[in-house]
């Protein structure tokens, strides 16, 4: 064996390479005839081209007694159109190697695609025939509807989607659309039909409203004449601004137990609305945020679950939830994990704790160097795909943000200091401001919450 080795060609390790700058990708803008914004993004080597179309069809849009048409309308659109039905359009989606998804959220609607850079013609083709004339079949229309309504009562056995509508209901006005589920409740999604769904197409999707965003390998390809021959020939009218109402939350302190009798563990989410990406302190509250639970070595994580054993992972986050193009808007800062039933006052109790250390303490050099190098550090792998550049630019052109606004965020964050990150952490979630949502056992939870003072203790039904 010796000789073996001694005989054998051993070649020097491969040594790293030079480090090379690395920024976001910036977009080129420009417009269609027909009015519809487009933002290109060339990325050599994305052989699988993304494309985002944003709708000015925002959920506070749909008529009264009508929440989820806009979720029905956005799932309707790759349900045939005047040139296919149904199943041939899918038919042509997958011939064509593309995915086409559609969502409906409180901006707006968007359209997501992506397809083989060879066979974009066919993609931009077919997504432009879903919006200049979706056919929104009667019988289609029906059966979405119904699929809804079978979602519904499995959304409300989940603990963690119980949590989350409870504590849109108790954060904001009822007559906000905010305070409502996204995609409907039983009792509005059945009122849905496909004169209400072409209603509110009409009135609301039109291409001079509307953005698309391309990302991909765009080598060889006339992207001008390709848009103009597919989305170019979408036409509707001009369309008017919208207002936008403002958003408005109570978050006085205070503790909601949805009821779930015999639960082994307690779904907790804690949440109130704070500044959106248009305030200076965002990059700041990102930072701070993310080293309060943003991962396996945050704070939350690091008392309730190394520590204590309580729970399996608790995180904390900001989520956008509707920009104003005056720069006007707000996220939701929210805390969210479970926790075994007879340690969830105890859970609570330290969870609190973290909160006030926070505040009397600040938090560490180190702490903020991890948290840097796992937000800014590892960006270029987060955008190894078109689909998450487009994804991206699509969210700052739906928040009215500048085209160099995520580029901006990492050298803000890389800049932001220790004491900076504190101070927007702490004002983000004081803890005599945040409203508690409990999906758990009522019997056994309520007496050693109210125990801890965090707030008054109601009990609601799961439903």
């Amino acid at each position: 064996m010796t000789e073996q080795l001694a005989t054998m060609d051993f070649h020097p390790r491969p040594q790293a390479g030079e480090a090379r700058p690395w920024a976001f990708p910036a977009p080129e803008r420009g417009a269609l005839d027909n009015g519809l914004t487009v933002l290109r993004c060339h990325r050599p080597g994305q052989q699988v081209v993304a494309v985002e179309v944003l709708l000015d069809a925002p959920l506070d849009a749909e008529p009264a007694g009508l929440d989820g048409v806009a979720t029905i309308m956005a799932r309707a659109f790759s349900e045939g159109t005047d040139r296919h039905s149904a199943e041939e359009f899918a038919a042509e989606l997958e011939r064509a190697g593309a995915t086409l998804d559609a969502h409906a959220d409180h901006p707006g609607v968007r359209l997501s695609l992506e397809v083989p850079a060879s066979r974009l013609a066919k993609g931009l083709g077919l997504v432009a025939d879903a919006l200049r004339a979706p056919a929104f079949a009667e019988s289609e229309i029906e059966r979405l509807v119904r699929n809804r309504l079978d979602e519904i009562p499995h959304e409300l056995a989940n603990p963690a989607r119980r949590a989350a509508k409870e504590l849109s209901k108790e954060l904001f006005p009822a007559a906000s659309r905010m305070s409502r589920p996204r995609q409907g409740t039983e009792e509005t999604v059945e009122k849905i039909d496909a004169p209400a769904v072409r209603a509110f197409y009409e009135r609301h999707v039109r291409p001079a409203t509307a953005t698309a965003v391309v990302v991909g390998d765009l080598t060889g390809i006339d992207l001008d004449a390709l848009l103009g021959d597919t989305l170019g020939a979408w036409t509707g009218t001009p369309g008017e601004p919208r207002p936008v109402p403002a958003v408005t939350a109570d978050d006085t302190g205070r503790v909601v137990i949805v009821d779930r009798p015999g639960a082994v563990q307690t779904q907790l989410l804690i949440g109130r609305i704070g500044p959106d990406r248009h305030d200076r302190v965002w990059p700041a509250q990102v930072l701070g945020t993310y080293c309060l639970g943003g991962t396996l070595t945050s704070r939350l994580d690091r008392v309730l679950r190394e520590e204590k054993g309580y729970t399996y992972g608790v995180r904390s986050f900001g989520q956008v939830l509707r920009s104003a193009p005056d720069g006007t808007g707000a996220s939701m800062l929210a805390i969210s994990g479970s926790v075994d039933t007879p340690n969830t006052g105890p859970a609570l109790d330290d969870l609190w704790k973290v909160l006030r250390t926070l505040a009397a303490e600040g938090l560490t050099d180190a702490e903020r160097d991890v948290a840097v190098q796992n937000l800014v550090g590892v960006a270029p792998l987060k955008y190894e795909t078109a689909a998450a550049v487009a994804s991206t630019l699509a969210d700052q052109v739906e928040q009215h943000l500048p085209d160099d606004f995520q580029a901006t965020l990492y050298r803000q964050l890389a800049a932001t200091g220790t004491v900076e990150a504190t101070a927007a952490v702490v004002n983000a979630f004081p803890v005599d401001r945040l409203v508690t949502v409990l999906v758990g056992d009522a019997a056994q939870i309520k007496a050693p919450v109210e125990a801890l003072g965090i707030g008054d203790v109601t009990v609601v039904a799961a439903e």
